[in-house]
């Protein structure tokens, strides 16, 4: 038995048409879709986000919805996932908005950069504050898309590295798999040398010293992955990505013709699997501390005035990119931006009264 108490708010017409099918027998899919992803089948982010929401999307639906989630190069190669949708190869992606970063800077606010807003705040941003609606508009009018968001992520390690990492001088020269603002950041404000590969690459990279540091994800998903294996250093904190956010997208006309009470209970299934992946997240990024700590890897904490020195680049780069679409007549950028960091203000300044469960 499903108690709606535990369950995200999603609306009262979810929840009645969730009540209506819940009492019919399980019967065939009324659609199917088949998803793309932009990582690897089996891997962290796909069972955490994909099989999640396939699954919470089979539950919620009663069968009546069929996801059919494929990884990174099955359907399609890893950064194509908005396209194939786009082009009709499949009929639903799932992907992060930092992979469109140089398409459009506007992807950076949505999945995160230098300076933004930690997991935490970020999600009351998007439910809450209206994010995942000025994605959705985005989405719409940019590329033609139907968009949710399904999962959003806690800090990232800033870099399983060959080389010590200490003070921003320290980035300089350094060849960095990283992508999205970051990468931006890193070259045009401190000197370094950014390679973007998929997920499924980055461990080969790493151990055969293509490149002198890594960025991935969470210290959950990178220990599945064995990067502190072939790297003697990790590098703290994740400034670089403090949180990010991944969605799911269909054309709009594939979204229109969905039953209205089929868009009600998947969209509360993507929710329902945003809020599920973050708490799995944190539970395993804790853990994964713990057991990395047991390890022969060294951590090393970047210096306080240095880990602000790339929060204060990543939100000036922000604003130049949101100035020079301005120019271009476009307000775009500037109009989520503003809403953005705004909320980011409000949270930083009212938030005094929340406990931290820090030894920091």
């Amino acid at each position: 038995m499903i108690e709606f108490s535990s369950l995200p708010k999603v609306g009262a017409a979810a929840l009645a048409a969730f009540l209506v099918v819940g009492s019919t027998s399980v019967q065939a899919a009324d659609v199917t879709w088949k998803m793309t992803a932009a990582i690897g089948e089996g891997s962290f982010f796909y069972q955490n986000f994909m099989e999640r929401f396939a699954k919470n999307v089979d539950v919620v639906t009663n069968g009546r919805v069929e996801i059919k989630p494929f990884g990174a190069g099955v359907l399609a190669p890893a950064f194509k996932a908005y396209e194939a949708v786009q082009d009709g190869i499949v009929e639903a992606g799932h992907s992060t908005p930092s992979y469109l970063v140089n398409q459009d800077p506007t992807n950076a606010i949505f999945a995160s950069f230098p300076g933004g807003m930690s997991g935490e705040a970020t999600l009351h941003w998007l439910y809450e504050g209206g994010g995942e609606k000025m994605l959705q508009e985005f989405r719409a009018k940019e590329m033609g898309l139907h968009t949710m968001v399904v999962g959003v992520g806690t800090s990232e390690i800033m870099a399983h590295s060959n080389v010590k990492i200490e003070t921003v001088d320290d980035l300089k020269g350094v060849k960095y798999r990283t992508s999205g603002a970051f990468a931006a950041v890193l070259k045009e404000k401190f000197g370094g040398v950014p390679t973007v590969v998929p997920g499924n690459e980055i461990y080969t990279l790493l151990q055969r010293k293509g490149v002198d540091a890594i960025e991935w994800s969470t210290p959950g998903a990178n220990i599945s992955e064995g990067f502190h294996e072939v790297a003697p250093y990790i590098i703290m904190p994740g400034v670089h990505q403090p949180s990010f956010v991944w969605e799911v997208f269909v054309k709009q006309d594939t979204w229109k013709e969905m039953p209205d009470d089929l868009k009600a209970l998947v969209s509360a299934a993507a929710k329902l699997t945003t809020y599920e992946s973050f708490t799995y997240f944190g539970d395993k990024d804790i853990k994964a501390m713990q057991d990395l700590r047991k390890t022969k890897v060294q951590f090393v904490n970047m210096k306080p005035k240095d880990s602000e020195a790339i929060r204060a680049a990543g939100r000036n780069w922000a604003q130049e990119q949101a100035d020079k679409m301005a120019k271009d007549g476009k307000d775009r950028m500037q109009k989520v931006l503003s809403d953005y960091l705004a909320y980011q203000a409000a949270w930083s300044e009212n938030s005094g009264y929340l406990v931290r469960d820090s030894k920091d």
